[in-house]
């Protein structure tokens, strides 16, 4: 199946602390039906001294969210859903809402 959601695109997302938020998609994980969004679902990491990070801490780091809570942002920055169809000989997707090509 075509992947509705991919890096880069700009979402919103529809449910959970962040609700109504958008940001940029940094990572897409299929397997898992998750993604990452630039800025939405921060959470604290106490991280321990190593050689890469010699000072450690507390790191703050995007976590992933469900695909389905999230919703690709049209022209208007709503939520939109995606659909697929052909200009000339290749696939594109489209924001139904407002019929523009992603």
């Amino acid at each position: 199946m075509a992947a509705k959601i991919k890096k880069g695109d700009r979402v919103v997302v529809l449910t959970g602390k962040d609700k109504g938020r958008t940001g940029q998609v940094l990572r897409v994980l299929p397997t898992e039906n998750r993604v990452v969004v630039e800025g939405i679902n921060v959470v604290q990491r106490h991280t321990r001294p190593s050689q890469l990070d010699p000072q450690g801490g507390i790191k703050n780091k995007e976590a992933s969210i469900h695909v389905s809570n999230v919703a690709i942002a049209d022209a208007n920055g709503k939520a939109a859903r995606v659909g697929f169809r052909m200009e000339g000989d290749k696939k594109v997707r489209f924001a139904k809402t407002t019929g523009d090509v992603i």
